[in-house]
């Protein structure tokens, strides 16, 4: 119907739609490649024909998918989180294969004019169903800041083996398809398995550090790229020579380099072929869905839904909970990884390549899967109010939780509440104690709040952009906010929550660069500190230094290049050519004032109440959630909050101005 040139345009032209449109909807790529599939699939607008040449191209979206799990493959992060893997990983692939089994009994028994699983196809089915989408939820639990939470441990951990027991899996399955004893079968192909990763992991490990270094001496990005996909197809050949799956040779040779020195270059250099040729892959496995027969069987496909969405919870939920974790955590945990997973195509692509499973079948389960990796976002962004729903326990584990916040800052006035503990929140920490400034920080990493409380850090394990934990940290009674990480989804959610709880509060907002400045200023930031700019800044200065600038200049300009980024610092460097001491302007500080409804201030302009003349300056107006321009001719209102800057007396003249006290 269409050239492999038309084809190609038509896949990329639908993939890049189709991100535009997931992506402004705040949902994941792949649901994107999905839908999309769906759409220019046979089954609906025939647009993409299902042929050999699409399936290629998805066979080695799969490929460079396993030779990036490949590369994250490492022992030492295996051996410290051995017990969550190898524990409940295992237990929650080994009792959903089984429950599969079991299921597929029941229903050839129950409905055998709509299914027909014998032993070979449960097991093949049960496999898919034991993978959750690595994809969806990593990012979604990044982007929630869940990813060190004792749930988000779980979760990945589990994700972690299930990648795993992709490898045995994709052996196995094809060893069931065959028509001979199954015994001498599985023993066949575990023996070329073994023999094949003994030569490659042996051998392959002397031979590619060395080869790497070869390589890498040339000095050229293309020669290092090149080389790159040889290995990574190389492997893939070799195990497709031995009967076993691309995959398994790229997943390996993945390994081989993650033992390197050039496990993160190649990481990099390896990701536009891995995400791009993955999309392709989704876009197959939509085009495979056949709407029409869904449409007629949508009871079906409700069931095949709900079922396994509802089973695959409840069953790592007791797992969770059988391997110590409270009922809030089990909970979110099974929620987490409801979800069917890519790795799941991938299975029942090849279970219907074999004719294990009958075709019908096959659309019917991929349309459930597909359906659930859509909801997976929405499950999970409401998984605490389930988790509050359902587990009695909760709301007292939350509330002892906020207690003790609140019982560590009830005597405390004028503190700081440091969002985030990491390496910046210690940093910030340490300078307040030096100062002699009570702070409060909150964490979500119960290990890193555990060994930090230990050592006698005032911080506690809560989540800052949650009202009820700033709330219990003290922010009415706290003089500055900061976030120390840069997240600016969950930072602008930080700034609406104390904004609304104690708008006189300023908030200091670390970023990564500019980008999000004006949004985050928008949002409601006193200051924001892109760490770009900073690390440029210091770069700047030794350079200037070792360039024989002396000192005195170098400190002078970058104060003033400072001073002009950060309004909170405007004015410190004032008359900084002068050898005078600058510890006066050293004092200066940033009060917040309201206005109320008699504020002598309220309806008048800035021009004539003539605040520098006392000492102080704003630099900033807050209206409602707005930020307000500062110019002479701004009119304030009541219930306006002004944003002072200047040295104590300069302070207290200007408030008593604006308050008409």
């Amino acid at each position: 119907m269409f050239s492999t040139l038309e084809l190609t345009l038509i896949l990329l032209g639908a993939a890049v739609l189709g991100v535009v449109v997931f992506r402004m909807l705040h949902l994941p790529p792949m649901l994107g490649y999905l839908s999309v599939g769906i759409l220019i699939g046979p089954h609906a607008l025939g647009l993409a024909e299902d042929s050999e040449t699409t399936h290629r191209l998805a066979e080695f979206g799969v490929v460079f998918l396993m030779f990036s799990i490949g590369l994250e493959f490492s022992l030492p992060k295996l051996m410290a989180m051995r017990r969550a893997v190898f524990g409940l990983g295992l237990a929650q692939v080994v009792v959903t294969i089984a429950a599969a089994l079991g299921i597929g009994w029941l229903a050839s028994a129950v409905l055998p004019d709509y299914f027909n699983i014998d032993w070979r196809a449960g097991f093949a089915l049960g496999g898919a169903l034991a993978m959750s989408s690595t994809a969806i939820v990593s990012k979604l639990l990044t982007e929630r800041l869940e990813l060190e939470s004792e749930h988000g441990r779980r979760i990945i951990s589990v994700l972690l083996f299930q990648d795993l027991a992709l490898v045995p899996l994709l052996i196995l399955v094809p060893a069931l398809a065959a028509p001979a004893d199954i015994g001498p079968t599985l023993m066949w192909a575990g023996a070329k398995a073994v023999a094949v990763l003994i030569v490659l992991l042996f051998f392959g490990q002397r031979l590619l550090r060395g080869w790497f270094r070869i390589v890498v001496q040339r000095r050229s990005q293309e020669l290092f790229m090149l080389n790159l996909l040889l290995i990574t197809l190389g492997a893939a050949w070799i195990t497709e020579m031995a009967g076993l799956s691309l995959a398994l040779g790229a997943f390996v040779a993945g390994m081989l380099i993650s033992e390197t020195e050039y496990r993160h270059q190649v990481e990099e250099d390896i990701k536009p072929f891995r995400d791009v040729l993955l999309g392709l892959f989704f876009i197959t496995i939509g085009m495979l869905l056949n709407i029409r027969l869904v449409l007629e069987n949508w009871w079906l496909v409700l069931l095949l839904l709900v079922i396994p969405l509802l089973l695959k919870f409840g069953l790592i939920a007791l797992l969770a909970r059988a391997f110590g974790a409270t009922a809030g955590v089990a909970i979110r945990t099974g929620l987490g990884l409801a979800q069917a997973g890519e790795f799941g195509f991938v299975l029942l692509n090849q279970a219907g390549g074999l004719k294990l499973v009958d075709p019908f079948l096959i659309q019917l389960i991929l349309a459930s899967m597909v359906l659930s990796m859509l909801l997976a976002p929405f499950i999970i962004n409401k998984m605490d109010a389930i988790a509050l729903k359902l587990s009695a326990n909760e709301w007292m584990m939350q509330s002892v939780a906020l207690t003790q916040i609140a019982a560590r800052t009830m005597n405390v006035q004028g503190h700081v509440i440091v969002a985030g503990f990491g390496r910046s929140g210690q940093s910030l920490a340490k300078l307040l104690e030096e100062e002699g400034i009570g702070y409060q920080a909150l964490d979500l990493d119960p290990e890193r709040v555990h060994e930090a409380r230990a050592a006698g850090a005032s911080v506690s394990y809560g989540d800052a952009s949650r009202r009820e934990s700033l709330v219990a940290a003290g922010i009415n009674r706290a003089a500055v906010l900061v976030i120390t990480y840069a997240d600016t989804p969950s930072a602008l959610k930080l700034l609406h929550h104390a904004h609304e709880i104690a708008p006189g509060v300023p908030v200091i907002v670390r970023s990564y660069d500019d980008t999000d400045i004006e949004k985050l200023l928008a949002g409601g930031a006193a200051e924001v500190v892109p760490e770009a700019i900073e690390g440029s800044l210091m770069l700047a200065s030794h350079a200037l230094l070792l360039l024989g600038v002396p000192l005195r200049k170098v400190v002078h300009r970058v104060q003033a290049a400072r001073g002009e980024r950060y309004a909170s610092l405007r004015g410190y460097f004032h008359g900084s050519t002068s050898h005078t001491d600058e510890g006066d302007h050293l004092n200066l500080r940033l009060h917040s004032v309201s206005l109320g409804e008699r504020a002598r201030a309220a309806g008048r302009p800035l021009s004539e109440l003539k605040l520098h003349e006392l000492g102080a300056e704003v630099t900033a107006i807050r209206r409602g959630k707005n930020r307000i321009a500062v110019m002479s001719a701004t009119v304030l209102e009541a219930g306006d909050i002004v944003v002072l800057r200047g040295d104590t007396e300069g302070i207290a003249r200007a408030e008593a101005r604006l308050l008409g006290a």
